[in-house]
């Protein structure tokens, strides 16, 4: 089994002015993402796509506590988080995963408010 991984953004679905162009990128990556699974059915390959929100890479320490309250789950997200997706996506286990966009914003997609 092979497992196809993409990285979008939730900025796919949600976004602010003059963000046209990765708004854009991200959805047309969901949309490859929909139509190489039909495209790939008859091989033992499956296709997802991640779709990350605030995921802090460095100085994880000076975000404020407004930062982190404001996500239903309490926290900025970390690397981690998208690592722990991608090997939850790439264990030949799961294979009935196919053609999915898992979002991985701590619930913020759901809020739709950035303090």
């Amino acid at each position: 089994m092979v497992e196809l991984i993409n990285i979008a953004s939730t900025r796919w679905n949600q976004n602010e002015a003059n963000w046209e162009a990765y708004g854009a990128s991200k959805g047309g990556l969901i949309s490859m993402t929909n139509t190489l699974a039909i495209s790939l059915s008859k091989t033992p390959i499956t296709v997802n796509a991640i779709s990350p929100g605030w995921i802090q890479v460095n100085n994880y320490g000076s975000l404020s506590e407004t930062d982190h309250s404001q996500h239903p789950s309490g926290r900025v997200g970390i690397p981690r988080d998208i690592l722990n997706a991608c090997l939850f996506l790439a264990d030949t286990e799961n294979d009935f995963i196919n053609a999915a966009n898992l979002v991985i914003d701590g619930g913020m997609t759901k809020k739709m408010i950035y303090e």
